[in-house]
């Protein structure tokens, strides 16, 4: 994935623009500010900020064996169901850290989703499981189409901080609505170091959800 240069009235607004079309978090990217913005008068001969945001993290030789072998296996899933798409592979992050993602692009493929992402999660698990198998390592592919899940993580990444300054104020705990593993696994990570609120999951199976809670003296 190369990177991209925008321009736009602010560095935050042009990485926030940069962030949506690259569908990456700020801690996945490297920013440039190739232009510094100038003020005009009355908005008057005004320019813009421009950065460069570059993603981080190339892949190692046995992890660019593992992108292309889980391609071919998400492919090999997709033909006999009659889905007709494309299967971009990128890569997030580095070393140890790196993430493979295969997001597949095409029409009509709301049927990929399923209720709650299920359908995309047993995807995936297939993806990983025959990988897995092949290499006789686990190894950690994510599945996505057109972005979702990555834009699905950012939201929820999102509402946990501005959850936990919730709590943080009020000091009462807040549960969010029943999510999947990997969803709650996100909100967890998000907060993990936050010095004033913790997390935990409850509940079982399909109603398994993550609660917020104040480190502080709870007020309820």
């Amino acid at each position: 994935m190369e990177s991209i240069e925008i321009s736009a009235k602010s560095e935050e607004e042009a990485v926030d623009i940069a962030l949506a079309e690259l569908g990456l978090s700020r801690s996945e990217v490297e920013v440039v500010v190739v232009k510094k913005g100038r003020g005009g008068l009355f908005g008057l001969g005004s320019e813009g900020v421009r950065v460069r945001v570059t993603p981080l993290g190339q892949l190692s030789d046995e992890n660019a064996a593992v992108g292309i072998m889980a391609k071919q296996v998400l492919e090999n899933l997709l033909s006999p169901i009659g889905i007709d798409a494309k299967v971009n592979l990128a890569t997030q992050g580095g070393g140890e850290q790196t993430t493979i993602t295969l997001d597949v692009v095409g029409d009509d493929l709301g049927i990929l989703f399923g209720r709650r992402g299920e359908t995309l999660s047993s995807l995936q698990y297939l993806v990983n499981l025959i990988t897995s198998r092949h290499f006789k390592s686990r190894v950690g592919v994510v599945v996505d189409v057109e972005g979702y899940r990555q834009r699905r993580y950012e939201s929820l990444r999102f509402l946990a901080r501005r959850l936990a300054d919730q709590v943080k104020n009020t000091g009462r705990s807040v549960t969010l609505e029943p999510m999947s593993a990997g969803e709650r696994r996100v909100i967890h990570l998000e907060l993990r170091d936050n010095p004033h609120v913790t997390t935990q999951s409850i509940g079982q199976g399909e109603s398994r959800k993550v609660a917020i809670l104040s480190k502080g003296n709870n007020r309820e």
